[in-house]
């Protein structure tokens, strides 16, 4: 948790995501289409990427990727996502973290 913690603190957005993953890849295209320039942890890719997926995996991310973070706190996977934008919730919540100007 603490390793989690520490990679989100300091970034507007963070994913966890893998490369073969196709809902990791649908949110960060996403999030990029709106000028979102995210953070991005392949697990995957990582020495300690299994260590992280166990950790998103007890504070609720299941599955553990994509996991998303906006303004260090976690929103969730691929379904709270879509269902904030389509609430029209998202980019309000993506620019008070500071990830989008316009």
């Amino acid at each position: 948790m603490e390793t989690v913690n520490k990679l989100v603190s300091d970034r507007p957005v963070v994913v966890f995501s893998k490369n073969s993953c196709c809902m990791s890849h649908s949110i960060k295209t996403l999030l990029c289409d709106f000028g979102v320039n995210p953070t991005v942890y392949e697990l995957d890719e990582l020495p300690r990427g299994k260590e992280i997926e166990q950790a998103l995996l007890r504070i609720g991310c299941n599955p553990a990727v994509p996991a998303v973070f906006i303004g260090g706190e976690l929103v969730g996977g691929a379904n709270e996502v879509m269902s904030l934008h389509l609430k029209r919730n998202l980019i309000p919540m993506l620019r008070k973290a500071g990830a989008l100007w316009v």
